[in-house]
């Protein structure tokens, strides 16, 4: 009897193991995700986000595979990652979730990838506060496509927010109003062993090791944006 209460109890054990580094492997793999949707997106020759953007941007967000659900009127649910320019580098990954908002681009049931650069010290101090709505705390425009947006001023004067999807290959400006984002516990948790405020993490630049792909990518792109 004891033998197998042991057993029982060893099982368990393992099997709490086992389900903790898979809940790990979750985060780690949404920071490498983000990073594969971010290279994807500026290497390609024709598109992505303009230099003149993303050398201005103080924060960048992404998220993988954000979904509709169709069971659910408009519903709209999806996880992410988001780093901010410090004096020191580019600061620790942020974890957040997006949910509800409407969309200029209809994308069905289908999954996109979504961006949100912030431009601007208001905008960042939105991001701080670890919760926000899109088009009412932070105002968020679509962002201008293509290797230069000189001509287009619009971005620079209003904007705290700017938006990208990808969806089906296709990468474009993104309307997104009523979104919230807010801190996602769960994946803070399983990243950084602790609960910490976008305020401390947005802030500090310890670059641990399952962030470097993001953060390499951020590195890579915010400085090919400066030259």
């Amino acid at each position: 009897m004891k033998k197998l209460l042991l057993a029982v109890v060893m099982l368990g054990l393992v099997a709490s193991q086992l389900a903790a580094e898979d809940t790990d492997n979750k985060a780690a793999d949404r920071v490498k995700s983000a990073s594969t949707v971010l290279e994807e997106i500026q290497s390609a020759p024709d598109t992505g986000i303009p230099d003149e953007v993303m050398g201005s941007a103080d924060c960048v967000a992404v998220v993988p595979s954000m979904l509709k659900g169709g069971f659910v009127f408009g519903a709209r649910y999806g996880r992410g990652v988001a780093s901010c320019r410090t004096a020191k580098g580019w600061s620790d990954p942020a974890f957040f979730t997006i949910e509800g908002g409407s969309f200029g681009l209809q994308i069905g049931g289908q999954a996109v990838d979504l961006v949100m650069l912030i431009m601007n010290h208001k905008g960042m101090e939105n991001l701080l506060s670890s919760k926000f709505k899109l088009g009412a705390d932070a105002s968020v425009a679509a962002g201008p496509v293509g290797r230069h947006a000189a001509a287009d001023t619009d971005w620079k004067m209003r904007a705290q927010v700017l938006s990208y999807s990808r969806a089906r290959g296709v990468f474009a400006g993104l309307e997104l109003n009523g979104a919230v984002v807010k801190i996602d516990r769960e994946s803070t948790l399983e990243f950084y062993g602790h609960m910490q405020p976008f305020s401390t993490t947005l802030q500090t630049v310890s670059s641990p090791q399952g962030a470097m792909p993001f953060l390499t990518s951020l590195a890579k792109w915010a400085k090919i944006a400066s030259k």
